[in-house]
């Protein structure tokens, strides 16, 4: 992949409604879900039509009470996620050494580059010990990295001083101890 490829898919990224400026009362709860697969559930039915999703996901924002919440101008309604509210699930890598540049695509068609405004970090599962990553987005939001991703992910990183590393945009992110 090459890094006009890259600079093209970021610059082709429709605009975000506004709702950082947007600040209504607490409608109430709303009957919506995210499951950790990334699916959203309204009142107990799986949502199907993915431009409604990637609409709701538009609107979406965490605050600091650490819930989830759907904002319009007029109306907020919390919402329950289960685990990330999104999932990357592809990613383009272009360029090499400080010129490299990965781009996550986001299941709602979204590309989000991984910089240090995108961090990525990984959790540890509490059960199992698998790692969880996560990709850090505006508002308060992130999104999972698929287990197929983040496998092709550590088979582009590096090892230094026993720590999986990762390099775009000038940035260097841990994957996690080696083994």
């Amino acid at each position: 992949m090459d890094l006009q490829h890259i600079e093209r898919l970021l610059r082709e990224q429709p605009d975000q409604a506004p709702i950082e400026r947007w600040h209504p009362e607490l409608s109430g709860v709303m009957d919506m879900r995210i499951d950790p697969h990334g699916d959203w559930y309204h009142e107990g039915t799986r949502i199907e039509r993915r431009p409604l999703v990637n609409l709701f996901a538009s609107i979406l924002r965490r605050e600091d009470d650490g819930e989830y919440y759907l904002v319009t101008p007029v109306e907020k309604w919390r919402i329950q996620v289960e685990d990330a509210p999104l999932l990357a699930v592809d990613m383009d890598i272009g360029g090499e050494g400080d010129s490299r540049k990965i781009v996550f695509t986001l299941n709602t068609g979204r590309a989000v580059p991984l910089d240090a405004g995108h961090p990525l970090h990984v959790n540890l599962d509490d059960r199992s010990g698998e790692p969880r990553p996560y990709l850090r987005l505006e508002r308060g939001l992130s999104a999972r990295l698929s287990r197929a991703l983040f496998y092709r992910l550590v088979d582009a990183a590096e090892q230094r001083d026993e720590q999986l590393q990762i390099e775009s945009d000038g940035v260097s992110f841990s994957l996690g101890r080696c083994v």
